[in-house]
């Protein structure tokens, strides 16, 4: 697979179940080791860059976040700002922008472990945006499958933040499921089926019957969003 990140851009990743989305990003961030070739952060292959330094340009969001003790929501979003040497007044700032961009300012001072699952997910969502705050150029989100356990609301409020977070300069790789959800808030998508690209373009090159068809076995009507004009996919 050849793959580039593109600055500002949201890059979805769909494909069924076993396609090899999740390997694909933890190859990416450097947790699996590739067999071949090479993955490079800017100039630099990513092997080369040390772990502090890494991490000031690249947050990874992993499908599940395990966290034992009892911090309060803000202490957890504070690990993100582990990194850098920005001081508490700076850091203490963020923190409270990245709670506001996941829609978790609210949950303050309570304990993580008093949390719902999808209030976990959106605070680990806070801390991966204050690892990266405020995004620009140079710096890569990662994401597998951040609206898994949200409502409908906030699965549109936390794209809404990843969104943004690209519009700033940052390059975006998100892992969805949702085929509308990638349609509306991604530049680009990556179709992978075993393992492979099946297809990578944009929203309306790929997700139309055909490609849909062939790897995920749906059949699909797809039509044009009567608002915004992005693809509106119908399972038959």
């Amino acid at each position: 697979m050849s793959l580039e990140l593109r600055p500002g851009e949201v890059l979805g990743v769909l494909g069924p179940n076993g396609a090899g989305k999740s390997t694909l990003l933890a190859a990416l961030c450097a947790q699996l080791p590739a067999d071949q070739g090479q993955i490079w952060l800017d100039q630099r292959e990513l092997k080369h860059w040390s772990g502090a330094e890494r991490a000031r340009r690249l947050a990874v969001l992993p499908q599940t976040s395990t966290l034992d003790f009892a911090f309060r929501v803000e202490e957890v979003v504070g690990m993100g700002r582990l990194p850098h040497q920005t001081g508490k007044v700076r850091d203490d700032d963020i923190i409270c922008a990245a709670l506001e961009a996941a829609d978790v300012s609210h949950l303050s001072g309570r304990s993580y472990l008093a949390l719902s699952g999808g209030e976990r997910q959106r605070v680990h969502l806070a801390r991966v945006l204050a690892q990266l705050w405020p995004g620009e150029a140079g710096q890569t989100l990662l994401l597998d499958e951040p609206t898994s356990m949200l409502d409908p609301l906030h699965q549109h409020t936390t794209l809404q933040a990843i969104r943004r977070f690209a519009d700033r300069g940052a390059a975006v790789l998100v892992i969805l499921h949702d085929l509308n959800l990638a349609a509306r808030y991604c530049d680009r998508i990556l179709l992978l089926e075993s393992g492979r690209p099946h297809a990578l373009d944009v929203p309306a090159q790929v997700l139309r019957p055909e490609p849909l068809k062939a790897v995920f076995g749906l059949d699909v009507l797809v039509q044009p969003h009567p608002e915004r004009g992005h693809p509106l996919i119908i399972a038959r």
